[in-house]
């Protein structure tokens, strides 16, 4: 079945603020495998000028997520879980993300589409501070295999 194109425009707020501590980065970092002394120490994030520990390039994806359940769980959008593979995940930043920071996250369904019998549902998520600083942007597409058939 196909996806609910209604869904496209639709945003929706993270149910809260994300707060981003050291101990975060640092298992976020090992889980990918990357040893970067920047992720873990201070003093090495501070010589590369940032103010405190910074966070590798992918690790919004650990709140993210949180800010797109409402929608994927919906079911007037007509997701079946059970066929969806991750198709892309990228992210354009205004700033990196250091511990400290409070974020705000607010995604948007930006495109669904068909592709052969496929569905491709593509998420944009708009990460802020408390403040209302934009950190980053990220796009997440979803491909739901058979749904448009």
């Amino acid at each position: 079945m196909a996806l609910n194109r209604d869904f496209v425009g639709r945003t929706y707020p993270a149910p809260g603020s994300y707060e981003v501590s050291r101990v975060k980065i640092k298992e976020f970092a090992a889980a990918i495998g990357d040893r970067d002394p920047a992720y873990r120490d201070p003093e090495a994030a501070r010589a590369l000028g940032h103010p405190d520990v910074v966070a590798p390039p992918t690790f919004p994806i650990v709140f993210t997520l949180a800010g797109t359940g409402d929608i994927l769980e919906d079911p007037e959008l007509g997701l079946d879980f059970t066929m969806v593979v991750h198709g892309e995940q990228r992210f354009e930043y205004t700033r990196p993300i250091y511990a400290g920071d409070e974020l705000l996250c607010s995604s948007t369904v930006i495109e669904i589409r068909s592709v052969g019998r496929n569905e491709f549902l593509t998420l944009r998520s708009d990460v802020t501070t408390l403040d209302g600083e934009h950190v980053c942007t990220t796009y997440n597409t979803l491909v739901e295999r058979g749904g448009a058939a």
